[in-house]
């Protein structure tokens, strides 16, 4: 992978952590600054669950933001796009669908695979 192409992702990571940071930002000053009251319970059981759904999005995000994190150390140490399982490059256009992941296609759906033997062993015994 040349430089261009790394300086691109870095970018993309870059953007999409601040994006990430901003969107958490926003809903824990939402979260504090609502001081609704709601008289009646289905409404509020309503507030409730959209809150708890959200704030499951924001944890999946804050997973999200450690992996931005790797990927871009990964770029500053030279081992962005390869392998961790075969050690052979990960195709750009797989790094473009998913710019964090450390698979290559390949070694990723073997991964899959033994995952789904596993759970159908698990399932049998």
């Amino acid at each position: 992978m040349d430089r261009s192409e790394l300086k691109t992702f870095q970018v993309l990571l870059i953007e999409r952590r601040e994006e990430i940071l901003g969107e958490a930002e926003r809903t824990v000053g939402g979260m504090t600054d609502s001081k609704e009251t709601f008289p009646d319970p289905t409404d509020r059981a309503s507030l409730e669950s959209e809150r708890n759904a959200l704030l499951r999005i924001r944890d999946r995000e804050r997973k999200l933001l450690g992996k931005i994190d790797e990927a871009l150390l990964r770029i500053a140490d030279g081992s962005y796009g390869v392998c961790e399982s075969c050690g052979g490059a990960i195709a750009i256009e797989r790094l473009r669908a998913r710019p964090v992941t450390t698979q290559c296609i390949d070694c990723k759906a073997a991964e899959e695979e033994e995952e789904r033997r596993q759970r159908m062993r698990t399932l049998i015994s």
